[in-house]
């Protein structure tokens, strides 16, 4: 893994739980989605995350059964919220300190 990507993660950790927060993910759009804001992932990479997500505590799945197959959708817990928030506010002070 280079560096780039190992510094990127914090912020696709970050996305996925505020795009979980506000409605169902599921894993191929949030490939298509960060892709198209220019992080490459494979499902390698993207998967494990929404797992360690889940695990944490920080995400919740529900399969549904979509066209004949199952797609695990994943929404936030209320400690997903709460490291979310906590995780913006830091965010936004780091940003406006870098920033000016």
């Amino acid at each position: 893994m280079t560096v780039n990507r190992k510094f990127f993660l914090g912020f696709i950790r970050i996305h996925i739980l505020y795009r979980a927060q506000n409605e169902n993910i599921y894993g191929v759009q949030m490939m298509d989605e960060l892709s198209n804001q220019g992080y490459k992932l494979s499902p390698g990479t993207l998967y494990p995350i929404l797992h360690s997500l889940e695990q944490d505590g920080f995400l919740k799945s529900q399969r549904m059964n979509v066209e004949g197959k199952i797609r695990k959708y994943y929404t936030t817990t209320p400690a997903g919220n709460k490291i979310l928030g906590e995780a913006l506010a830091k965010f936004k002070k780091f940003t406006e300190e870098v920033m000016g």
